[in-house]
């Protein structure tokens, strides 16, 4: 699967993303529990990854490979 976005849906998801890393940062500052906090690192790491990919593609270049 490819999916193409346009400078809207491109934004849109950056935001959407931001706004979940932001809670992912509230969480692992919030828990005490150790397997779950690397977990969600874990996550927060990757999402991180992608967070940046998005923000150095062009608009019509973001493509996510098929699965």
């Amino acid at each position: 699967m490819e999916l193409t976005l346009n400078a809207a849906e491109q934004e849109l998801l950056l935001e959407i993303l931001e706004e979940d890393y932001r809670g992912l940062l509230w969480e692992i500052a919030r828990t005490n529990r150790r397997e779950f906090k690397h977990g969600l690192k874990s996550r927060a790491e990757i999402l991180e990854s992608i967070l940046h990919k998005l923000e150095l593609a062009q608009p019509a270049e973001v493509m996510l490979p098929a699965a």
